[in-house]
């Protein structure tokens, strides 16, 4: 679903910041190499997780879903000199395209690659992180932030990626789509928590900022 016409996305994109080189290369390399390359988070977004993160200026950062690297990227170009961004992904047949990637940006040697389940990788990272994002399995997203929120401090923000569901949050919803499910309650529950200030945005398939109080 596009929540905004063709022209008025067109306008955005063109009045925002330049998608770099590297980053249009990796888009398509996605597209001709890797399956369901929808899941890039593309130049707008891309321009709002880097402005973000250069507002929040982390040390740490850490991200659960890193496909083919573009929204890792993204973040990192707001890290501190000395910080480092780990990254989760359960497909290890992407960590070589990753990799490359991120040694082509200059900050490769920041960005630490982990394979597996995040809540199992998660737990073992000895880290307090200053800024999360989650955009993983859609069904574990509680599970996700329950877990992060362990290893965050007061102002560290949280990142929810897709919250929106290409709409599906609005409408009437089929018994049998646990994805949805899982989102209207994670919303909700983020809306709700005491433990956290929340702001879903509704760029691209949604944005929730959620900030640690």
């Amino acid at each position: 679903m596009h929540f905004l016409s063709p022209s008025i996305e067109d306008y955005i994109r063109d009045h925002s910041e330049e998608e770099p080189q590297l980053l249009r290369e990796l888009t398509r390399e996605t597209h001709l190499k890797v399956i369901q390359p929808r899941m890039i988070t593309g130049h707008y977004q891309g321009r709002v997780l880097s402005m973000l993160a250069k507002i929040i200026n982390p040390k740490y950062i850490l991200e659960i879903g890193t496909y083919t690297g573009y929204s890792a990227l993204c973040l990192a170009e707001g890290l501190q000199p000395a910080g480092e961004l780990h990254t989760i992904d359960i497909n290890e047949e992407l960590n070589d395209m990753q990799r490359r990637y991120f040694d082509s940006s200059g900050l490769g040697k920041q960005i630490i690659q982990h394979t597996g389940n995040a809540l199992d990788i998660i737990p073992h990272l000895e880290t307090v992180f200053d800024l999360v994002f989650i955009d993983a399995e859609k069904t574990d997203y509680p599970n996700y932030y329950e877990a992060v929120l362990k290893k965050t401090r007061p102002g560290s923000v949280i990142l929810s990626d897709n919250v929106l569901w290409s709409g599906k949050v609005v409408e009437p919803l089929n018994s049998k789509d646990r994805a949805t499910k899982t989102l209207l309650e994670y919303n909700k529950n983020l809306q709700e928590d005491p433990r956290v200030e929340t702001v879903l945005l509704p760029i691209r398939d949604g944005l929730t900022l959620s900030r640690v109080r």
